[in-house]
């Protein structure tokens, strides 16, 4: 298990949007690669498996838990585990990361510059099935009220005139 390096430009604390957030300990510029996320490789169908079961144990619970990244066409992450601090990253309607897979690894990456203190954030992506079960607490000001991604919100639009 790595320890956390006191120089990492990130901290864990509560959140507004959702638990406990990422925020960021100093000025991060533009284009930096801020934290991988981590967790246990497995097979694309034990991830569909592992999130089915984290999305019904957070219903029970009352809160969002499913940690189930999608890495390549075979294999998934299971950052459902103690040392993936990337866990944390709450979703946001406009966000300031992106993810992307560099060498068979997430990274999250500023896709702008975040001044100290600013939660991190990046768009989960969601695509419409279920969307009523995700609501969205960014508040940010083109939130459409759920966790859905940007490239789906047109469909989303055109779905609520209906």
């Amino acid at each position: 298990m790595k320890k956390k390096n006191s120089q990492s430009p990130y901290i864990v604390k509560s959140s507004e949007i959702h638990g406990k957030g990422i925020f960021a300990k100093k000025d991060i510029p533009k284009g930096t690669k801020i934290i991988k996320y981590v967790g246990k490789r497995v097979s694309r169908k034990e991830g569909n498996k592992i999130a089915e079961e984290q999305y019904n144990k957070s219903k029970e619970m009352g809160s969002g838990a499913v940690y189930i990244f999608e890495l390549n066409k075979k294999e998934d992450i299971d950052g459902n585990v103690s040392w993936n601090i990337a866990r944390h990253i709450n979703h946001s309607c406009e966000p300031n990361c992106k993810y992307n897979i560099i060498d068979n690894h997430i990274w999250v990456i500023s896709i702008r510059d975040i001044k100290k203190g600013e939660e991190l954030n990046y768009d989960y992506g969601y695509d419409l099935v279920e969307y009523k079960n995700h609501p969205c607490k960014c508040n940010s000001k083109n939130c459409p009220g759920y966790i859905i991604g940007k490239r789906y919100r047109k469909k989303f639009e055109r779905l609520k005139k209906n």
